[in-house]
């Protein structure tokens, strides 16, 4: 309806409509009003006139002129934009986004910058959608282009959203003061006034005001600095390329940097703290090798004169894609020759990999709402494991994807699991889109897609894809256009052999229909296997670890188009298949031994062998495992085990499966062997430790464990000597042997915390050691303070991150609380290591519902400080619960305040289907692994 008074509405066609309710802005006082002339409507007579969530798609920013001037000294920022606007239906509103900004004015000026009206526009708030509407007395006519001019002010805001300051301390224990922004996904509303959806892309002209002894960044570069008066420095940013608003980005601070410059001509700078800035260096080679890449893989140039990447000391996630002005975390961008260890150097590789993928996916081409950010998360993180193994070949990256998509399969196989694509409308729906669906399954599924499609066919299709919608955004089906493209083209010109590809290439392929099933429906597909003398008959289904295959939930109504690999004795060829439909068959060999699905775990899928397929799988690994890659090794131990928790498979089966591994040699699949059983011993020692059957089994476990991998514990070496594979080896078994009270283990990180000590910090230790020798020495008082004290003033980050891991290795619980509160004051330890210290309790038997009730009493305060639907939330919900294993424990899970957010939380369901999951694998399987202990230990 429209509300009485307002005449001119009616009077014209207006297509905002609808009510809520209101809360006018202070005003600033009008000029006088001339004879004649009625005064302007009072915001109190005025309804807000837009009720979606989403913003009108008739008015469409074009250009956003932003001045900024923030306050350092009082934490206070003053601006103003000025934004072109092309108006595509008549109506008297613009409706835009501000969340926290005071409006001070408001005024639509036309095409030739002249008023619309002398007066001060009515500005109307509803703070419940984050939305302003400011009203034109004089209607803005259709095809027609004005300039919206408002007036703001804020506080910086507290936290890691919006426009918020950070600091530092330096080696002189003076604090000092930054300010810095970060946008996704709906908080650039904070800076300034804008159209803070991702398909209203416009260019940005930004201007900030700051005191000389800073520097401003922004995601250009400066053109000119004026001096605007008192010493005050104006610098002004050259415009932007068109960009959605979550990409904006400016940081102030007095930051010292490295530079170099590509091949193509674009600088590349390292920003960090001055007293950190040697510790840029490895980042600037990376991020230089890292654009002359990604240029030569996609075709096209970098859009940009310079990329800026930054190490923020407050800052919640890993890092952001800001365009030409990425900020990260500084344990995601800063290497320390002396405290940073390989696994440190890997993961600041592959970010900023991630990252510089994000200037192509994403910023040139950005989904076109947030139900496909996996679009950008998704690829951006499969271009990670692309990149790295390019550009860094030594990192052998290529052994982490397989554990990226066990990740995917562990979140999939819950039914609380979501699809690809999925509804997000309100900022907290849109926060929980960033998790392990968008980034680690969307980055598996194209991983199986690039294998489907062969390597040369996926790269085009992606190529097409960032040529055609460069500057634009797109939705899942333009991929798929683009990549079937790619195949007819493929067909056409190339003329494929049709060994391979006439399953590809066939006429009837439909590539949307294929990848539909994997992006918009939630799970991930059981194939089960028989041997039927020359034929392998398949079986596909939902795999769930909640639901067990006797349930009446169990569904068939899932289905997927699966792209299936094989490989037998027989040969070393790679047999593809697809598989459409719920029951299928193959002809294979009939005088083959054996069949091993889903080779090198290119598909994304979990297979199970039935009548006795798992018994030869064993027999062939104990008599001739290297038969099969180390990747088809590491997932054959992978899906034994998650079958096992799923019913599929008896436990022993499994645990006989690795009985190979003592002839091991490869580090991934020992991992995964080794994590299982390190797993079991873990949740096993959080269990009521009065209980006789339990105390009995976590005892016999880690006796197996340390007598079962003695001779890998015992060839390893206290150094940071070895190939990445080695060195990671070394680091997780030696952790895991000091954990089980191992003596020799023991001693040897004693002797090692002992001389760090007495050296008083001049002694650098092995940093693929470091973390486990720290550990060790904080179970004493003084090892404990000592450590404490170290993190408090060192300047690495790496070094920080593994003392402070240390510090939750204590027995003794006061010191854990001690370290919970020290987290929730945020000074000694930062905020943004809060949720990342609470898992780190948690994971302590000492101190697993110590964290949970530390949760529990300070919800409404982690909430505030991270953001209901972010995954510092998301992972203390899941992380804190993730091991927990009786019925008592399912019974009190929640408390009341969590409850009334449960409905908003995806996370919480997730945390439920984790333990009714933990509690069901204790009913089924423990008895089972005591005997089978038991048996191996005589």
């Amino acid at each position: 309806m429209i509300p009485v008074g307002l005449l001119v509405l009616s009077l014209f066609h207006v297509s905002l409509v609808g009510s809520q309710p209101t809360q006018s802005s202070q005003q600033a006082p009008g000029p006088p009003h001339p004879a004649g002339e009625q005064p302007p409507l009072a915001p109190d007579n005025l309804s807000f006139p837009w009720s979606r969530l989403r913003l009108p798609r008739y008015i469409i920013p074009l250009h956003y002129r932003l001045l900024l001037h923030p306050n350092i000294t009082n934490l206070s920022f003053t601006g103003s934009v000025q934004i072109q606007i092309d108006v595509q239906n008549n109506t008297n509103w613009v409706v835009l986004h501000s969340k926290g900004l005071r409006i001070s004015m408001a005024t639509i000026l036309d095409q030739n910058l002249a008023h619309l009206s002398d007066k001060v526009l009515p500005v109307l708030h509803n703070p419940s959608h984050e939305q302003i509407g400011i009203f034109s007395p004089r209607v803005l006519s259709n095809g027609q282009k004005y300039f919206l001019y408002i007036e703001f002010e804020a506080e910086l805001a507290e936290g890691f959203y919006g426009f918020y300051k950070s600091t530092y301390r330096t080696s002189t224990g003076e604090t000092r003061i930054l300010a810095s922004t970060h946008f996704e996904p709906t908080s650039a509303r904070m800076a300034f006034p804008c159209f803070d959806e991702p398909s209203f892309k416009a260019n940005f002209s930004i201007r900030i005001r700051r005191s000389p002894e800073y520097i401003s960044l922004s995601n250009m570069p400066v053109v000119s600095t004026v001096e605007v008066h008192d010493g005050l420095l104006e610098d002004r940013f050259d415009a932007s390329v068109k960009m959605s608003t979550y990409l904006v980005a400016f940081v102030i601070c007095d930051f010292k940097s490295v530079t170099a410059t590509t091949s193509s001509g674009v600088q590349v700078s390292i920003y960090a703290a001055p007293e950190k800035w040697l510790q840029t260096r490895y980042a600037l080679e990376v991020a230089v090798k890292m654009l002359d890449f990604y240029e030569e893989y996609f075709n096209i140039r970098y859009p940009l004169p310079k990329q800026d990447l930054i190490a923020i000391p407050d800052f919640q996630s890993g890092a952001m894609e800001n365009w030409g002005l990425t900020t990260y975390r500084e344990t995601s961008l800063l290497f320390d020759p002396l405290t940073s260890s390989i696994s440190d150097k890997l993961w600041i590789t592959m970010v900023i990999g991630h990252e510089l993928a994000h200037q192509w996916f994403g910023n040139l081409v950005t989904m076109e709402w947030w139900n496909d950010i996996w679009l950008n998360e998704g690829f951006a993180r499969y271009m990670e494991y692309i990149s790295v193994e390019a550009t860094y070949p030594d990192l052998k990256v290529e052994e982490y994807l397989l554990h990226t998509c066990f990740a995917a399969v562990g979140h999939d196989s819950l039914n609380s699991s979501r699809p690809i694509s999925s509804p997000a409308e309100n900022p907290t729906q849109i926060k929980q889109m960033f998790d392990t669906v968008s980034y680690d399954k969307g980055a598996c599924i194209l991983h199986m897609l690039r294998h489907f499609l062969t390597e040369d066919v996926f790269q085009s299709g992606i190529v097409r894809y960032l040529r055609k919608y460069s500057y634009r955004n797109a939705h899942n089906q333009d991929l798929w256009d683009m990549n079937r493209m790619s195949v007819f083209i493929a067909i056409k010109v190339h003329q494929r052999p049709s060994s391979h590809f006439k399953i590809i290439y066939r006429e009837h392929l439909d590539l949307t229909a294929m990848m539909n099933t994997w992006t918009l429906q939630k799970g991930i597909p059981l194939v089960t296997v028989t041997r039927k003398g020359p034929r392998l008959l398949l079986r596909q289904d939902r795999f769930l670890r909640t639901v067990m295959p006797s349930d009446p939930l169990w569904s068939t109504l899932f289905l997927w188009h699966i792209p299936l690999t094989y490989k037998t004795d027989a040969s070393n060829t790679i047999h593809r298949h697809l598989m459409t439909t719920h029951t299928d068959s193959i002809h294979i060999e009939e005088d083959v031994s054996w069949v091993k699905v889903n080779t090198d775990m290119t598909g994304y899928y979990v297979v199970h062998y039935e009548d006795g397929g798992w018994d030869e799988i064993t027999k062939l690994l104990l008599e001739n495992h290297t038969a099969l890659s180390y990747k088809d090794r590491t997932q054959l131990i992978h899906n034994s085990f998650q079958l096992v928790t799923a019913g599929h498979l008896p436990l022993n089966k499994a645990l006989d499966l690795i009985g190979y591994l003592q002839l091991e040699t490869h580090t991934v699949p020992l991992l995964e062997g080794l994590g299982y059983l390190e797993t079991f011993y873990r949740i096993i020692e959080k269990r009521n430790e009065q209980d006789y059957t339990f105390i009995m089994v976590s005892t016999t476990t880690f006796a197996y464990i340390l007598w079962f991998f003695r001779a890998v514990i015992d060839r390893q070496t206290w150094s940071d000597k070895g190939s990445i594979s080695e060195r990671r080896l070394r680091s997780e078994v030696l952790s895991l042997a000091c954990h089980l009270d191992d003596p020799p283990c023991l001693e040897r990180a004693r002797q090692s915390f002992k001389d760090w000590l007495q050296s008083n910090g001049t002694l650098n230790l092995p940093t693929d050691v470091a973390e486990t020798v720290y550990s060790v020495g904080a179970q004493d008082d003084y090892g404990w303070a000592s450590l404490l004290h170290t993190y408090n003033i060192s300047l690495s980050a790496a070094q920080k991150s593994k003392i402070l891991f240390a510090l939750t290795c204590s027995k003794d619980t006061d010191k854990l609380q001690r370290l919970l509160e020290l987290g929730l004051e945020g000074k000694v330890i930062r905020s943004q290591d809060l949720s990342t210290l609470i898992l780190m309790v948690a994971r302590n038997p000492r101190g697993h519902h110590l964290a949970w009730n530390f949760v529990k009493k300070n919800w409404d305060t982690l909430v505030q400080k991270f953001q209901l639907g972010s995954f510092c939330i998301r992972n203390i919900i899941i992380g804190t619960t993730g091991q927990f294993s009786s019925p008592e424990e399912l019974t009190n899970l929640f408390f009341e305040s969590i409850r009334e957010q449960a409905l908003q939380l995806r996370a919480t369901q997730v945390a439920l289907d984790n333990v009714q999951k933990n509690v069901r694998w204790f009913q089924r399987n423990l008895e089972t692994l005591r005997e089978w202990l038991n048996k191996q230990m005589k």
